[in-house]
């Protein structure tokens, strides 16, 4: 959320760096109940300390006819100030909607643009691998190896969910382990999340109200399965006071994720690529504000890493003002190349919130006893998401026959399996 002092001081800076994303906010209606709160607050302030006065007055009075009088008036001041309360409890609410609305401003760093279309193209790491054959798509390779299978998926809950089977399921959990283990080894602490969240959790991400169609709710229990574990590791310290000569803090997080995209078919959505449940291992770092853009580009080297660890021709991308998620105000995209599909596939995004999750989830630290608290900056990014890994690994290690080779990093944890080749359907 948008610190409401930053509006009063730089109303027109807001509307210029937000109309970069394409947005005309109601900054001006935003100052109007700003201001009318704030005189109400004065106004109700005033009548309550006069209460405050009258009140030891009339502990002091002796004549009982001028006490009656006195109480009267105070009765008529209470209602008064009840009315005031009321009014600046709505106008309270009414600023409050509004502003849960504005989303994160743009990095000044971050390019000019409309949508993904303007994204910028910073390097491309790797060569794309020569094949001395035409390489299929995962969703070929999959069911001819009997290790992913659609109609098993689409039977148990519907369309865009599969079954991964034998050494697919193997290879999904050895690069989940892999991944844990790398970042913990880059000095993140690993936690395991809950994958359903209370609201106020996903308010304090940024994901309600603004996404509430994207999400799955359990009504009954009121509990929400989360579509990224940014959201668990952001409510980790909602409501605290950090230390802050703790931070920075990192974690890592594995977590299932469910999103209702609203998918149409065709291309885009052939094979896993995109699905209503789907796995992936997060970065997560709370630093303080001096810290933040050095702390972004540490997480962006540890995601390039997994991927080149990976043996991954990939690319990264600074996304456009207009294409920055609410919640960001810098977003590199990481995409890696899928041969068999012939597209990159995003496999990471990173972002850097500066302090807008920690004003949403009141999250605050401070530098020594005594000192006022700050809102720590907040950045995130995936370490990296599956099944699209999964998928530029089986079709960049496939071979003529249709086999996959099992990347070197993974071998560990696949119990010595190091081809993967086609498996008796169960």
């Amino acid at each position: 959320m948008l610190d409401i002092q930053l509006i009063r001081a730089n109303p027109d800076q807001i509307k210029n760096d937000l109309a970069r994303r394409g947005i005309d906010p109601p900054i001006d209606k935003i100052l109007e109940l700003d201001s009318d709160r704030r005189s109400l607050l004065a106004k109700v302030e005033g009548l309550k300390a006069e209460r405050n006065k009258t009140s030891k007055d009339i502990g002091r009075m002796q004549e009982d006819s001028q006490r009656k009088k006195m109480i009267a008036a105070m009765r008529s001041l209470g209602t008064e100030i009840d009315k005031l309360d009321r009014r600046t409890a709505d106008l309270e609410a009414e600023l409050h909607q509004l502003m849960i609305y504005i989303p994160n401003l743009p990095h000044p760093s971050v390019p000019d643009g409309v949508d993904e279309a303007d994204n910028v193209v910073i390097k491309e790491v790797g060569e794309k691998k020569p094949f001395a054959f035409e390489p299929k798509p995962h969703w070929e390779l999959g069911p001819d190896l009997g290790i992913i299978n659609f109609e098993q998926g689409v039977k148990i809950t519907g369309t865009r969910f599969y079954v991964l089977s034998g050494a697919g399921a193997r290879l999904q959990r050895a690069l989940i382990s892999w991944m844990i283990d790398l970042h913990i080894r880059q000095g993140y602490l690993e936690k395991y999340m809950p994958f359903m969240v209370r609201e106020e959790t996903l308010f304090a991400a940024g994901q309600l109200p603004k996404f509430e169609d994207n999400l799955y709710r359990d009504h009954e229990d009121d509990r929400w399965m989360i579509p990224t574990s940014e959201v668990t590791l952001t409510g980790l310290h909602m409501q605290e006071i950090l230390d802050g000569s703790k931070l920075p803090l990192r974690y890592t997080a594995f977590s299932a994720c469910f999103r209702r995209e609203k998918m149409s078919a065709g291309r885009d959505v052939r094979g896993i690529k995109r699905g209503h449940q789907f796995d992936k291992v997060e970065m997560y770092v709370y630093c303080i504000k001096e810290d933040s853009d050095q702390e972004m580009e540490r997480m962006m080297a540890h995601a390039e890493e997994t991927c080149s660890q990976l043996g991954l021709a990939y690319r990264q991308l600074e996304l456009s003002a207009g294409d920055l998620g609410f919640t960001a105000r810098k977003t590199y995209d990481i995409e890696v190349w899928a041969p068999g599909s012939g597209e990159w596939l995003e496999v990471s995004s990173l972002s850097n919130c500066g302090d807008f999750q920690a004003r949403r989830a009141n999250i605050r630290f401070r530098e020594k006893e005594g000192e006022p608290t700050q809102f720590p900056h907040t950045l995130n990014g995936s370490g990296l998401a599956l099944p699209r890994t999964l998928i530029a690994i089986m079709e960049n290690y496939q071979q003529a026959d249709g086999s996959i080779v099992v990347p070197e990093v993974l071998k560990p944890w696949m119990g010595g399996v190091e081809v993967i080749e086609q498996e008796e359907e169960r």
